[in-house]
């Protein structure tokens, strides 16, 4: 039993061996090259500290930028998370025969290029574009909304890019439902609204904590819909990180806020974590 288990080991490291060394080439080691160079004080990298670091922390308007781009995960999140749950009901009440079609809907926006689906949002969005001519030709506006280049704006954009990183996790949660569980609670006198804070919530708790991570971490991070979206009226971290190696060639200090960010993100992708694996003996209790 002992030998067995030795072989099982040693077969399991060496086929772990690869991804391993790709994991080290393509993402450790530029991760460590990028720690090295935002150790550099001035932007020749002649000199070692933690001054970059310091420029960022102790500036309001660094930490503003920060707080700002990780708001709007949150915003985006949310609004995924409020479309997300009854789209993903639908699918799984759906009989078979439609809910092919609905799938197609839902991976829509993964089978579509970012900067086309981008695009796409500031036709829809512009002054001149579907929302406000529809609007106008109904009489309920005098002159075009502005929704493009504005936060309601990007939120929206943002929410139908990332939707399908919200609902396929649902989908996988809600197909695992019991439907006597919904029988009982129903032949029990529970009303649907109390059946789905009662019943459905606590046993989705962790498809909801699983799509709530991705979608948060895709959203704070997506450059182009950011940027096209926004179009230069917001400044968020991507962008900012951007800006400083490109444009000031600042590298040091890009190198930084980069490790910032990838901080603060890793701090809130614990949080949902840590929310993932109480969800999970509250679904269970």
């Amino acid at each position: 039993m002992a030998a067995s288990t030795n072989i099982a080991t040693t077969y399991g490291l060496r086929l772990a061996a690869p991804l391993a060394i790709f994991y080290a080439a393509f993402f450790l080691a530029p991760l460590l090259i990028l720690f090295y160079v935002s150790l550099h004080v001035d932007p020749e990298m002649t000199r070692f500290g933690f001054t970059q670091y310091a420029k960022f922390l102790f500036d309001p308007f660094s930490l503003a930028v920060l707080g700002h781009t990780m708001w709007i995960g949150v915003e985006v999140t949310l609004l995924c998370l409020v479309l997300g749950l009854p789209l993903a009901w639908l699918y799984v009440r759906a009989p078979s025969w439609a809910q092919s079609t609905l799938m197609l809907v839902i991976l829509l926006p993964l089978l579509t290029s970012v900067v086309v689906r981008t695009f796409s949002w500031i036709v829809i969005l512009g002054r001149q574009g579907i929302v406000n001519t529809t609007l106008a030709s109904l009489g309920l506006i005098d002159a075009p909304l502005k929704l493009l280049y504005t936060e309601a704006g990007m939120v929206v954009a943002l929410a139908q890019v990332q939707m399908p990183l919200m609902v396929l996790p649902l989908i996988t949660a809600l197909s695992k439902l019991d439907p006597s569980l919904l029988d009982a609670s129903s032949a029990l006198g529970a009303g649907e609204w109390r059946t789905f804070r009662k019943v459905i919530l606590p046993l989705t708790l962790p498809g909801i904590v699983a799509g709530c991570l991705l979608t948060y971490a895709a959203a704070i991070t997506a450059f182009i819909t950011q940027t096209l979206v926004g179009g230069g009226q917001m400044l968020f971290m991507p962008m900012y990180i951007y800006q400083q190696a490109t444009t000031l060639s600042n590298w040091p200090f890009a190198a930084a806020i980069s490790i910032i960010f990838l901080g603060a993100v890793l701090v809130a992708l614990s949080l949902f974590s840590l929310l993932g694996r109480l969800s999970k003996g509250y679904a269970h209790a």
